[in-house]
């Protein structure tokens, strides 16, 4: 009939080798679109989402020069694949410390050059990109900047890995949605993070959501680790919670040390000190092993 518009059969056009129909809003992310295939994200040595769990270890603020290159060090010699640090600090509390800017960057840049290990640092708006790329490996977007749209186009924009962390009180399909603002702008390299939730639950900092870990292998291609610091809140509560993660599936952690906790400029209680991490290592290891994984790297000798 005039004026009908006339649909095109896709699949008979030149160039199309497969369709592949993906009904849910996050195209990009879903599974479906790449077929059922899980994505690999190349961080330095590690490949994040392949059959070796991915190991990131630090402080949550940098702090002090030499202190942060000995973590660095100590970690890596327990197998971490990767640095974690704070230079830009998102603190419920104004009067809280905010991090070092510019110069923790800097000093997590000394870190790498010492080490070797590449760098995971947290951006909190746009205006701290271009400085966290310059020095940075991975960009961390963290939960309370989830569903900070402009944030999540601009990193989309960037040559960097994304972190992205599950908002507090975010669904998953929110957390897919979110990742979806990234992709879109042309960023393939994203990691998701499983950190806990706010629920009615009062005895730890947050809730973990373990089931959310196979839940969302089954939506997305994209790799999911564990933050077990966060939710626990307190020390003894991190290996527990970790340990969890890896069993459920999770393709790495993400945990927080300091070698003098009572000394750290922010969350102090829940950073594991250094036999804590080196049991936290041997547990990842023997956990992974056990559902036919790896863990790390192989420990120093």
């Amino acid at each position: 009939n005039e004026g009908v518009a006339v649909v095109p059969d896709v699949a008979s056009l030149p160039g199309v080798v497969q369709i592949i129909r993906v009904s849910k809003p996050y195209r990009l992310a879903a599974l479906e679109s790449t077929g059922g295939k899980p994505s690999v994200i190349p961080v330095g040595e590690a490949l994040v989402g392949s059959n070796n769990s991915w190991f990131v270890a630090g402080p949550c603020s940098v702090d002090d020069p030499a202190r942060l290159i000995d973590i660095a060090h100590t970690v890596k010699a327990l197998g971490a694949q990767a640095l974690r640090g704070g230079a830009f600090k998102p603190r419920s509390n104004p009067y809280a410390f905010q991090g070092h800017g510019v110069e923790g960057l800097e000093m997590l840049a000394r870190a790498r050059e010492a080490t070797g290990l590449p760098i995971v640092t947290e951006a909190m708006d746009i205006e701290q990109v271009d400085a966290v790329e310059e020095y940075a490996d991975v960009i961390q977007i963290g939960a309370r900047n989830m569903q900070n749209y402009q944030l999540l186009k601009r990193v989309g924009r960037s040559k960097r890995t994304v972190l992205l962390k599950r908002g507090l009180s975010a669904t998953l399909d929110e957390l897919l949605n979110a990742v979806e603002y990234v992709l879109a702008e042309g960023n393939c390299h994203v990691i998701l993070c499983e950190r806990g939730i706010r629920t009615f639950a009062n005895h730890a900092r947050f809730t973990l959501d373990v089931a959310a870990i196979p839940v969302l292998k089954a939506l997305t291609h994209l790799p999911i680790i564990v933050d077990p610091s966060h939710p626990a809140g307190v020390r003894p509560l991190v290996l527990p919670l970790a340990q969890a993660g890896l069993a459920a599936g999770a393709d790495g952690l993400i945990v927080e040390v300091h070698p003098e906790p009572e000394h750290a400029l922010s969350d102090a209680d829940q950073a594991l000190r250094y036999p804590d991490i080196a049991q936290l290592a041997d547990r990842g290891r023997r956990i992974a092993e056990a559902i036919g994984r790896t863990f790390g790297r192989p420990p120093a000798t």
